[in-house]
């Protein structure tokens, strides 16, 4: 296939697709219609941990409102990365709700212990430390925001890539209640209510419950089961309480669970022991794993169950001064199968669990008079991440070979932070801030191999031990000093212009996955990464208020950045791998430029329009392999160099109420799935086109809406497994196991909420 870059793809739809367009920061369609709007509305974040017009941010920043969500049918946070530049948000191999999370060419995409994720991801103030469940689905949320490089002086945990803050919706101050049914392809059906009471003048109570369902994109031809099925049961209960004027508190409290079929991957290749061939369709598959005996430790189980509450207190002192405290306990388990090898032969088949909880605590100092604004703050995080896994390898011996892991890193850190901004002049502002974070890592990894298919950790008394890789305890501290300075000049009253450097730091940790007696370095844990960022940026608002544009051009200096990965070891010399080990590289050098850009244009009262795009450019300058350089051969993960959005909305005045159309085009150029280019799992540029209708009462009490997702039928890859042919570097098992996992086929949804 050839590749077409942004503009040859826009070609021959004509000038009229530079306009295509999801909807912007707009009124609601009624409310449009009998205002003749002429100005796109102000759009509010609190990037800086307080209430600001975005363009008066000197961040790169985007804000995607809950209402600006539902318009167009979002379904989780991943079709944010259609929208906002520089942005890659998928699910993990072999998961429906593992979140991947790659912003300007920063992430990690190992859900294991021990590794952090490079994008931090906030629910409501608190960070989310691990991955699993945190591919959040779209339902009583107030907006996201996508803040675009280093973060850390502002508030919670210190952040490489980026952060993504996911606001969920406050409680009203008047009775209300929301209800909302999605019908669609594949047997979608989901239920949605949300509410709020107001008990006192003072106090609120407020619930939402959402129930997701939807068969599989595809089918297990082996058990009978759905591939790519949805099937999820969520809720959230608040309560808000406000004694005073100048004192809030906020208690919350979430549960989701997960019961949806496991995810096995489609096979390029055909089966050399099993004689199977690649399938017509490219989401179905014949893994048989969960109903094998090798994941018999878990009962053949696929589930997720995570959950949380928090505790959010604001105390107003005086005009000045603000007081925050944000206390938080989240956990998650998870029972996850997985089929390496997608055939009903037990090759390769992994069951693995997740167990994972953390405690966090963040108080904040927050300042404003007319010159100065600051913030100033104490986080604590106490974090254990624990997994345990079977490699199960059962066509290699007679009663098949399983190597397992077990690894627990727990994490204490703290950090102090602070970002101070002053006015120097009616337009020069400066901003200077700094974190100080100390982290400190412990580990206790065991790692053994057995006879037969699981080990004594997955209730298999019979195993019979016959080698241990790894069994060791150690404990490492890492500290770091991260500045951050900005400087921003109102060029006119509608016009920013900033320049900003800022520094990410993401502290080192322990692979569960390395074999210490046979590496003993592995016990000293892999070092931090740095990356030092700096950025040129110009927010506009011209045209009466009617256009929008930012545009940022950046570079970034990444050193030292964490790369995980895993190799075949073939122990007893008989030329094949019967077992592996985790290897983290610190690849020494990386460079990434880039340029950003967004716009929101009201064209007419009726018509609107938004376009993004991004182009970067990202290497990998030094990577020392044996003493080689091999960066020629490498690059880096989940990171496209070009990105577009066009769009066009338009809203028309009924008798009844007010009806938007809208039609929105997003490109991705080539991507690499890992450090490695193996094309037979990396995914070469492509095009999305969804649209939706949605009519919207006088009222505003009725809301109908029809959205078509990915309607020229795509067939996208989102991740992959080689442990086969392809390029691949390693093998494991006999049956040349390599499987490529795709995002959701076209489908359409049609949704009825009533308010009230």
């Amino acid at each position: 296939m050839k590749r077409q870059t942004p503009f040859q793809t826009l070609l021959p739809t004509g000038l009229s697709a530079c306009f295509l367009l999801g909807l912007p920061a707009v009124s609601n369609p009624a409310s449009a219609q009998e205002n003749s709007a002429t100005a796109l509305e102000e759009v509010v974040v609190t990037a800086r941990r307080r209430a600001e017009n975005l363009q008066d941010v000197p961040i790169a920043v985007t804000a995607l409102s809950g209402d600006a969500l539902a318009m167009r049918g979002a379904a989780d946070i991943s079709e944010v990365a259609q929208v906002v530049p520089s942005v890659t948000l998928e699910p993990s191999r072999a998961t429906n709700s593992t979140l991947t999370a790659f912003i300007r060419g920063v992430g990690q995409q190992d859900p294991l212990a021990g590794f952090e994720q490079g994008v931090a991801l906030y629910v409501d103030d608190v960070y989310i430390a691990r991955p699993q469940g945190a591919l959040l689905d779209i339902y009583d949320v107030e907006r996201v925001e996508v803040l675009r490089g280093p973060q850390g002086t502002l508030y919670g945990r210190n952040a490489v890539g980026g952060a993504i803050k996911y606001v969920t919706r406050k409680l009203s101050d008047e009775p209300s209640l929301r209800l909302k049914a999605n019908i669609g392809s594949y047997n979608q059906a989901d239920f949605i209510a949300t509410g709020s009471l107001p008990v006192s003048d003072s106090f609120r109570l407020g619930a939402a419950l959402a129930s997701l369902n939807r068969d599989g994109f595809g089918d297990n031809l082996t058990t009978g089961e759905d591939n790519y099925n949805k099937d999820v049961l969520a809720f959230r209960v608040s309560a808000e309480f406000t004694p005073t004027d100048e004192l809030a508190i906020r208690i919350a409290y979430d549960h989701t669970d997960d019961d949806s079929d496991p995810v096995a991957g489609y096979r390029p290749f055909p089966g050399p022991i099993g004689g199977e061939t690649p399938l017509g369709d490219l989401r179905d598959t014949q893994a048989g794993a969960s109903q094998e005996d090798s994941t018999l430790g878990i009962g053949g189980n696929n589930n997720v169950e995570s959950k949380g509450a928090q505790l959010s207190v604001e105390w107003d002192v005086n005009e000045a001064i603000q007081l925050r405290s944000i206390t938080a306990y989240r956990e998650d388990y998870t029972e996850s199968i997985i089929d390496f090898d997608s055939t009903a032969l037990i090759d390769f088949d992994a069951p693995v669990i997740y167990d994972n909880e953390q405690t966090s605590q963040e108080f904040q100092f927050l300042y404003n008079s007319d010159r100065i604004s600051a913030v100033a703050g104490v986080y604590y995080l106490d974090a254990k991440a624990a997994n345990d896994f079977d490699v199960v390898l059962g066509l290699l011996v007679p009663g098949g070979v399983t190597a397992y892991t077990g690894g627990t890193v727990d994490t204490e850190a703290w950090s102090v932070f602070a970002d101070v901004t002053y006015d120097l002049s009616d337009r020069w502002a400066l901003s200077v801030g700094g974190r100080y974070t100390e982290d400190k890592r412990s580990a206790d990894i065991f790692r053994a191999q057995y006879l037969g298919l699981s080990s004594e950790f997955f209730a298999n008394p019979a195993a019979i031990q016959i080698a241990v890789n790894s069994d060791y305890e150690a404990e490492r501290t890492y500290s770091d000093f991260s500045p951050r300075l900005n400087l921003s000049y109102q060029l006119s009253d509608d016009m920013n212009l900033y320049a900003s450097y800022s520094q990410g730091w993401k502290a080192g940790s322990f692979d569960p996955r390395g074999a210490n007696f046979l590496t003993p370095e592995v016990e000293q844990g892999f070092a931090p990464e740095t990356l030092d960022s700096f950025e040129l940026g110009l927010k506009a608002t011209w045209a009466d208020g009617r256009a929008r544009t930012n545009v940022a051009l950046f570079f970034s200096d990444y050193e030292d950045m964490q790369i995980p990965g895993s190799l075949g070891v073939d122990s007893d010399g008989d030329g094949v791998n019967d077992s592996f080990v985790g290897s983290v590289t610190n690849a020494g050098k990386a460079e990434i430029a880039g340029i950003e850009f967004e716009g929101h244009f009201l064209l007419t009262e009726q018509l609107s329009a938004q376009l993004a795009f991004s182009f970067l450019d990202a290497e990998i300058k030094e990577w020392i392999f044996n003493g080689v350089d091999i960066s020629a051969d490498r690059a880096i993960q989940n990171t496209p160099e070009e990105m577009a959005y066009v769009g066009l909305s338009y809203q028309f005045g009924l008798p009844t109420g007010g009806l938007t159309a809208s039609i929105n085009w997003s490109y991705k150029g080539d991507i690499v799935q890992f450090e490695a280019p193996a094309p037979v799992i990396d995914q070469e540029s492509y095009s999305l086109v969804n649209a939706s209708i949605v009519w919207l009462s006088d009222d505003e009490r009725w809301l109908v809406g029809l959205h078509g997702k990915n309607l020229t039928d795509e067939d996208v890859k989102t991740a992959g497994y080689c442990f086969g042919s392809g390029g691949c570097g390693t093998t494991l098992g006999l049956q040349d196991n390599t499987t490529v996992f795709y995002g959701p086929p076209l489908t359409v949804t049609g949704s009825v909420e009533y308010r009230f």
